[in-house]
């Protein structure tokens, strides 16, 4: 039981030292333009203090969508949640060290398969496996908050779950600012590599304003 405590005290330092909107978080608005190739599309966003996501006024509905679920995304990083609800039925154990110090961490009791490294108190890489698809994110640069981390720059590498052929990769880079007492995403550059194809897609954040609190 050694190992396993370890293992699950490394891993939980680091899911505790990620960067998350605490219960007092007001929501915010702003609104994006996004650009790919020529194409240019603007709307506006809203997260609710109550995390659900308004996206409106974009002229593609597909595209609406997408930035739709792109906001949910954001929204699953930046909720928090105690390590006991998020892992505290599942069990731990370490595997090998990497050359950069990044630690193996085994999880049993996922519903997703979830395989994990920490290096220092950062999760430094997630694989999981959802349905026909396995696929691994590697966090390569991170802003320090001084209230827990934000990854910055990563990557998302998706693979076959079955015969491991690579099916695409995605690069990220994000940018954060400070309103209030909250860090919010001001900037997003999305590389999506599939064979030969490459595509960029760029996301600027603007008018961002965080929401009033209702007076009770």
């Amino acid at each position: 039981m050694t190992e396993q405590t370890g293992a699950r005290e490394l891993f939980q330092a680091a899911y505790e030292h990620r960067y998350t909107w605490d219960e007092n978080f007001p929501g915010y608005s702003a609104d994006v333009e996004i650009k790919q190739g020529d194409e240019v599309y603007s709307g506006s966003v809203r997260i609710n203090s109550d995390l659900t996501v308004e996206v409106t006024g974009f002229s593609d509905e597909k595209v609406q969508e997408s930035v739709y679920n792109q906001m949910r995304d954001i929204v699953t990083h930046r909720k928090r949640s105690s390590f006991a609800q998020a892992h505290g039925k599942n069990e731990f154990s370490l595997g090998e060290t990497d050359s950069t110090g990044a630690v193996e961490i085994s999880v049993k009791g996922d519903a997703m398969g979830s395989n994990y490294k920490v290096r220092g108190k950062e999760i430094s890489q997630v694989s999981r496996v959802m349905g026909p698809m396995a696929f691994t994110i590697n966090t390569n640069s991170s802003l320090d908050t001084g209230e827990g981390y934000l990854s910055s720059g990563y990557n998302a590498i998706f693979r076959n779950a079955k015969t491991g052929e690579l099916k695409g990769k995605r690069e990220f880079e994000d940018t954060f600012e400070k309103f209030g007492d909250y860090y919010v995403m001001t900037h997003q550059v999305v590389e999506a590599i599939e064979g030969d194809s490459r595509i960029t897609t760029e996301f600027t954040f603007s008018n961002i304003r965080l929401l009033a609190m209702a007076v009770v």
